[in-house]
Order: structure tokens, then sequence, then C-alpha cells
């Protein structure tokens, strides 16, 4: 009875992967009718949506971040906001703000909160490093909590619940780095470069001509929330967890005996970096089919998941050695033991 139990639950997990997965190919060939190229980047927003956490997209103007997140967002039935970030926005632009109503049954004058932006599925946080850190933090309960308290009251957010942030690059004028603390709550931190010479003639003939085919509505937020639970039941071995830890914790100087990690790194990684890392590992192995998670995707999956957690020294900066390089080298020297 138990075998029988078994394998009516193994048909249907694998229904609900061929379903999820069915839903996210739509997915991206909805987004694909407005996005040229950027594959890896467009699966790294998939995986952030499956993980259920929120993506920090970086970029120099002109590469089509906020209409890539435009475009996921109107494949995907769920309320969409837009924030855009400038100098002059306040806290209450983006959670709301208490106003005077009379009640007039009674006569009396109440204050009731209106709800800002912040409640929605989907934000976009349009360029959220060009407004000041205290209007960033204005973010920071909702993207750990999932509710926003105003004057003492506590408002729930509805699930599932994004926050798609774009930033220029700091070095350019008129912006304000984020906080560690805020950025630790990006779950991926993800760069987008320039396309490549057959990408950009693609973008100059299709963007050009008569206006493309609409994007359709392809997936509801019911299915979402199946597959993030989902997600959580991917297999990763005891082997991949205890690689994940040693990764995450090489990062960290004076803690071992990697003298690349002490010359360049100031501060580490901390233990909610190897969390997002296997949890993006298993939404990154669904994505593509699977439902264990591989070396491959851990290496995929690290880069995104620790450039924004490894803070560099001065030296570092100076020499032009980034998180990426850190990475990179924790991957190649830190080995997978397998046991027997």
């Amino acid at each position: 009875m138990n075998k029988i139990n078994m394998e009516q639950n193994l048909k249907m997990i694998e229904q609900s992967v061929r379903q999820i997965m069915a839903g996210l190919n739509e997915l991206k060939q909805e987004i694909k009718k407005v996005i040229v190229g950027q594959e890896e980047i467009i699966d790294q927003l998939l995986i952030t949506f499956l993980a259920g956490g929120h993506a920090l997209l970086e970029g120099v103007p002109g590469l089509a971040k906020t209409l890539m997140i435009r475009s996921l967002s109107e494949a995907i039935d769920l309320r969409f906001r837009r924030i855009q970030f400038t100098p002059d926005l306040m806290p209450s632009d983006i959670i709301g703000t208490e106003i005077l109503e009379e009640d007039h049954t009674t006569s009396k004058r109440i204050f009731k909160f209106n709800k800002g932006p912040i409640f929605a599925n989907i934000i976009l946080a349009d360029e959220i490093n060009r407004t000041s850190p205290k209007t960033q933090s204005a973010l920071l309960e909702a993207m750990q909590e999932f509710e926003v308290t105003y004057a003492g009251t506590t408002y729930p957010l509805e699930r599932p619940f994004f926050i798609l942030a774009t930033q220029n690059p700091i070095e350019q004028s008129g912006t304000f780095p984020l906080p560690e603390a805020q950025l630790d709550r990006f779950l991926l931190y993800i760069k987008v470069d320039y396309p490549s010479a057959e990408e950009e003639r693609s973008i100059l003939e299709n963007t050009t001509g008569k206006k493309g085919s609409p994007i359709n509505k392809v997936m509801e937020g019911g299915k979402i929330l199946e597959a993030q639970k989902l997600v959580r039941e991917v297999h990763i071995n005891s082997d991949l967890i205890d690689w994940v830890s040693r990764i995450v914790r090489g990062t960290r100087p004076k803690q071992n005996e990697n003298k690349f990690v002490d010359e360049w790194v100031r501060w580490g990684a901390g233990p909610r970096a190897g969390q997002a890392m296997i949890l993006t590992a298993k939404a990154r192995a669904l994505l593509h089919g699977n439902f264990s998670v591989t070396q491959e995707d851990i290496q995929h999956i690290a880069y995104p998941v620790l450039r924004h957690r490894i803070l560099m020294n001065f030296k570092a900066e100076a020499e032009g050695v980034t998180p990426n390089d850190v990475t990179k080298h924790l991957l190649s020297t830190i080995s997978l033991r397998k046991t027997l």
C-alpha cells in the first residue's frame, strides 16, 4: 500500500513539474516577443520567481532592464506597479500614508491608511539607487517579512510578492550605493551586459519597424505559488550542501587558510548566502526539467548569489579585483567531497 501511495505521489509530482515547465516555456516565449537574446538574464529572473525572492538588475542605461521586467509582468496575471525612484522620493510615496476622512454616518473625522504602490504582487523599483538611503530602506520590511508597518499597524502583503529593482552602475553621477543590509535581501544580483553583435543587429531591426505582437498573460499567481512549493521539494544531496557551506565560509577572511581571500576581501558572505545558493540551485534545476540539484546548477548560480554579499577592501577596488574573481577562485580551489 505504501509503495502504491509513493508511486501515486511521484506521478503527481511529475505531472506538476511538466505543467510548470510548460508554463515557464510559454512565459519565456512571450518575453522573447520583446526582448532579443539575454537568455541567461531571463533565466535568472525566472529563478528568482521560482525561489520566491527578489532580484537586483544592474547595467548602463539602454540595455532594456525596465522593458524586460515590464514584459515579464505583462505575461503573468498579477498586479504590477512601477515606482520610479528619484532623489525627492519619500518613504510615504512607497508605503502609503494616512489621510483624514469624514465618516458620513457619524460625522466624525477618522484617519484612513491609503496604501501605496508597494501593495502589489510585482514591484518594479526603477533606478533604485537614484534615491536616498532613507527612502531605499522603506523596502526592507516588505522584502524580508512580506508586510508593511505604518503608525503601529502591520499590513500583510499579498503573495506572491516580488521586488525587481534596476540600478545604474554606482560610479555614475547622482547615485546612492545601496546599504549592505538591503543588498543582502536581494536573492540575486544580476549584471546586464551589452548584447552581442548579432543580437544588437536583431534589436535594431525588430524595434525600428512595425509594432510587434502583444504579450499575452500565460501564467497566474496560483501557479507561481505552486511552483515555489515544488522548488523546496527538489532533492539536493549532502555532498553538495557541504560544498555550498565551504564555499560560503571560504568568502570570509581570517577564517580559513585562503590567502587570496585574506588579501582582497574585507567582509565575506553570511549564512543567508548559503540558503540563497541552495534555493536558487533548486529553482534552476527545476527550470531545466530536473528534480535533483547538480554541481553545475550551483556553479552557475554562485555568481549572482555572492557578488553583492562579498565586500572587497580598498586594495581590491584599486586593483580591479571583483567579487566575481573571488567566487571563481573559490569554485576552482574548493573541491566537492563525494562520500561513498
